[in-house]
């Protein structure tokens, strides 16, 4: 059953929904639905499965994708109240990519089902405009990331990921495996590893058992 901070959250992060008659906010709402994901599961991860529209009412989720070899590379995160539609691939014509949607921690989400969303959306251009809005803006972020690494060194990547990283945990000292970082960036554990030991041996960072402290943060900046 949805709350009345779900009914504000939709409010609120639905541009459109001012917009709408009576009769298409109740579509809305009747293909609403609040759940809760535990740390470190599986939210979302087959284009074939139209899992919805998603919308953060608290927590954080990693969007990524994996390469036939395997390989993880992050995409974008996204936190409280970001609305995620790569979830509902059925709405993006010519998608040919799995996204995959993990929560990073126990996240709160409020999930609008496609069929509720397209119904509204076929006679409503608000929902039409914020719909390719919202898919312009996360492909924006994807060429980002196919940005940085076809064209950008490791190094300056990895410096900008630490940078964000700590800007996440609103601290320069921050709990984050290497094996975390090699799934962010999408390379290996140990190409992470070194580079880290380089900045170590530069006193850019401070290196400790399952975590990082930024000790030069000027100097990460130059790197990028």
């Amino acid at each position: 059953m949805l709350e009345q901070q779900d009914f504000q959250a939709l409010q609120e992060n639905f541009p459109f929904w001012d917009g709408l008659d009576d009769r298409e906010k109740q579509i809305i709402l009747d293909g609403t639905i609040r759940f809760t994901h535990d740390k470190g599961a599986i939210v979302h991860e087959d284009r074939n499965k139209c899992t919805g529209m998603l919308m953060v009412v608290s927590g954080q989720l990693r969007i990524y994708i994996i390469s036939e070899s395997g390989k993880e590379i992050t995409l974008y995160r996204l936190f409280d109240r970001d609305v995620c539609v790569l979830s509902a691939s059925c709405l993006i014509r010519n998608i040919t990519f799995d996204v995959h949607i993990q929560a990073e921690r126990k996240t709160t989400m409020l999930r609008v089902t496609t069929d509720s969303y397209q119904e509204v959306g076929k006679t409503n251009t608000q929902v039409q405009d914020f719909t390719n809005q919202l898919v312009s803006s996360r492909f924006s972020d994807v060429m980002w990331v196919v940005e940085q690494v076809v064209f950008m060194s490791f190094d300056r990547r990895l410096a900008m990921h630490l940078l964000e990283t700590a800007a996440i945990a609103g601290d320069d000292s921050f709990s984050i495996t290497h094996d975390a970082i090699a799934r962010d960036l999408g390379t290996a554990r140990e190409v992470v590893t070194r580079m880290l030991s380089r900045f170590q041996e530069d006193h850019l960072v401070k290196l400790s058992r399952g975590g990082i402290t930024l000790l030069d943060r000027e100097g990460l900046y130059a790197l990028t």
